[in-house]
């Protein structure tokens, strides 16, 4: 018994000191070795790998892309000296990383603050470059490239390298928004009444062609009319005198029986005339006393 309690402390010992001796270096990580603080070694690999305890220690960096976001939008101006509220994002990851921890001394938050100050200057020095058009929409793309060209230049020498820039959030500052919406709605009403004003004109032009076709077709409606109406008034005409030329007496008798038929519609009409006249003379030589009387009375 005396002797397994010390047995047991020392292979505890032991164990406890290959514990602080080994470490393990993921895939997604990367590992920087120092003794007393100052640096010694890097390990890129994943692995387990050997290290001298109490004297020296690790520190862990991510291989993966990191995210930096800009909470609050910055105020950039163009060239029109216009102002714009713009939102960045970036992605980053370290690349070289001993070279990484001499320039930032592995803080995270150091690396952030270069690469959010390089970016912003970047970004600035395009927008100012560009009209309100551009920058908004039309050259976007083009402005975030050559932001992430320039960015990563200068990300190299602290060890980082800029994956990507892309702008979340470009607009009008809401001091400069509402005149901007005016002048937008006093536009947009201009080419409105312009547009009401061509409708109009163009339906009163349709309207003065449509009365004007109109007046054609009435017309040529009239013509036709009046020649059918002319032939047919030769072809009775033409018939009336065909039949006057067979019987003359008739005929006349006929038009008289018209005359009196239209006169004398009405018990209560009153005409006075001569008895004398020709109006009554088929009255004279037919009725009573006459000499004459119509075949068949």
């Amino acid at each position: 018994m005396r002797l397994g309690m010390p047995l047991l402390a020392l292979v505890v010992a032991i164990l406890l000191v290959a514990s602080q001796s080994l470490y393990t270096v993921d895939q997604r990580k990367y590992a920087v070795k120092l003794q007393l603080g100052k640096f010694v070694d890097t390990k890129t690999d994943p692995g387990l790998y050997f290290k001298v305890p109490l004297l020296e220690n690790v520190k862990f960096y991510d291989k993966v892309n990191l995210t930096l976001d800009n909470p609050e939008p910055d105020r950039m101006t163009t060239s029109e000296k216009k102002p714009l509220l713009v939102n960045f994002i970036v992605l980053w990851r370290i690349v070289d990383v001993k070279q990484y921890y001499r320039s930032v001394q592995g803080d995270e938050e150091v690396a952030r603050r270069r690469l959010t100050q390089t970016v912003r200057a970047n970004l600035a020095e395009e927008f100012n470059k560009r009209d309100v058009h551009a920058a908004i929409s039309s050259e976007r793309d083009k402005i975030t490239a050559v932001t992430r060209q320039k960015a990563d230049a200068d990300a190299k020498s602290i060890g980082v390298e800029v994956v990507d820039v892309r702008l979340r959030r470009v607009e009008l500052p809401p001091d400069v928004t509402g005149p901007v919406y005016q002048r937008m709605e006093s536009e947009r009403r201009r080419v409105a009444n312009e547009l009401r004003s061509q409708g109009a004109a163009e339906s009163e032009r349709i309207r003065a062609d449509a009365d004007r076709q109109r007046q054609v077709i009435l017309a040529d409606a009239y013509r036709q009319a009046q020649k059918i109406k002319g032939e047919g008034d030769a072809k009775a005409s033409a018939i009336y005198a065909q039949a006057y030329g067979q019987n003359p007496e008739f005929y006349n008798f006929y038009r008289s029986l018209e005359a009196y038929k239209a006169t004398f519609r009405s018990k209560s009409d009153v005409m006075v005339l001569d008895p004398s006249s020709e109006f009554f003379q088929y009255f004279k030589q037919y009725g009573p006393g006459s000499a004459t009387r119509p075949r068949g009375k």
